[in-house]
């Protein structure tokens, strides 16, 4: 036992030292090459752009004024219709035998007041001739305008239930485009429940959502001329039109926490249901700081840029706010201040206090705020 523990402080001192020699240092990292510009303050004039649809202002739910089983629909989903053009038809059976029925009642009360009237007629000359009482005279006549009113209310009846049977044709009341078709041949449906939906010919409306956030500012806009202004999606900036803002919901939607603000279209030439961008001008702004998109990452829903330490050469993560965009820049709300260097490239990569160096691409000095060269697209709010 003394021999094994006599081997085990001899063997280890040698294994720490085997360990040792076999030990290899890790490869400092190499110095990355960044792109960096110098901030400095300029001017800014920020846009906001929203998805929009373009969206009839009236659209009608039609549907029929009595309950049936629907025998045709005359329309699909894209159809023009005009005045009085039938759309869906309901089983008239039923309706038909009730204007039958109100048809025999008014003949039965026709029949019932020319009996009456005749007996009134007859006792007047017997009252004349002393045969009979004013009392009965009178009872008889107020008979006579019983039936004149029974048959009054029996053609009312009639002319009732012969609207009701025109009512198993459900017609156009104006012009426009089914949008949307809520009912197909075979169902019973009750007065009342939507069969079509029509675009109705006229004013157009750009459709859009604000996020709660920025109502107010798109709201202040809006009453300058020329702030607010549309364009079709595949149509290039230039075709934008001034639009007028028409309408602001007032509540938020329950789902996405937007609201919905529609734009009198005005001259902007579109077909219904076609998508379209709302572009909603800001005045420009002195003294801001601007990036290109670029140098913005976005961390656990922060956005963040990387600062260069120039006297250690080493990064530091920075939080910013951004306020918007200016074409292919992002404005820079907060979190920056002029001089300050920041990379621009490929920020994904980078990590806190990464020893790197300036990228040279034939200058010796980080590039100016003002000569950085966006390197993404305009971010669309």
């Amino acid at each position: 036992m003394h021999r094994n523990r006599y081997r085990a402080l001899v063997w280890a001192p040698l294994l720490v030292l085997l360990s040792a020699c076999g030990r290899q240092e890790a490869a400092p990292e190499p110095e990355r090459a960044v792109r960096t510009l110098v901030l400095k303050a300029d001017s800014a004039g920020m846009t906001h752009e929203y998805a929009a649809e373009v969206r009839a202002r009236t659209e009608s739910r039609l549907s029929f004024r009595v309950g049936g089983k629907i025998l045709a629909r005359k329309v699909n989903v894209g159809d023009r219709v005009k005045p009085g053009q039938l759309l869906a038809q309901l089983d008239p059976q039923d309706l038909m035998l009730a204007q039958e029925a109100a048809r025999a009642g008014v003949l039965a009360a026709r029949a019932n007041r020319d009996q009456l009237g005749a007996d009134f007629k007859r006792f007047i000359d017997l009252r004349e001739q002393g045969f009979i009482s004013a009392a009965e005279l009178e009872r008889r006549e107020t008979a006579f305008k019983t039936a004149q009113a029974q048959l009054e209310q029996a053609r009312a009846q009639a002319n009732a239930q012969g609207n009701q049977a025109g009512y198993a044709q459900l017609l156009a009341d104006v012009a426009g485009v089914v949008t949307g078709v809520d009912a197909e041949p075979g169902m019973v449906v009750a007065a009342g429940t939507p069969i079509v939906r029509v675009a109705l010919d006229g004013p157009r409306d750009v459709v859009f959502s604000v996020p709660e956030d920025q109502l107010g500012a798109v709201q202040a806009l809006a009453t300058k001329p020329g702030a607010l202004k549309a364009r079709l999606w595949a149509a290039d900036a230039a075709s934008a039109q001034p639009v007028s803002l028409r309408e602001v919901s007032a509540a938020a939607d329950p789902i996405t926490r937007t609201f919905l603000l529609k734009a009198d279209a005005g001259l902007l030439s579109a077909r219904l249901g076609q998508t379209a961008t709302v572009v909603v001008e800001a005045p420009r702004q002195e003294q801001v700081i601007k990036l290109p998109l670029s140098a913005v990452l976005q961390q656990q829903g922060q956005n963040t840029v990387w600062l260069l330490d120039p006297t250690q050469m080493t990064l530091k993560m920075q939080v910013v706010q951004v306020a918007g965009a200016d074409g292919n820049q992002v404005v820079i709300a907060g979190g920056l201040s002029p001089g300050q260097e920041v990379v621009v490239a490929g920020v994904h990569v980078l990590k806190q206090g990464l020893k790197v160096k300036r990228y040279q691409d034939g200058a010796s000095t980080p590039r100016a705020a003002s000569s950085a060269k966006p390197a993404a697209a305009a971010a669309s709010h």
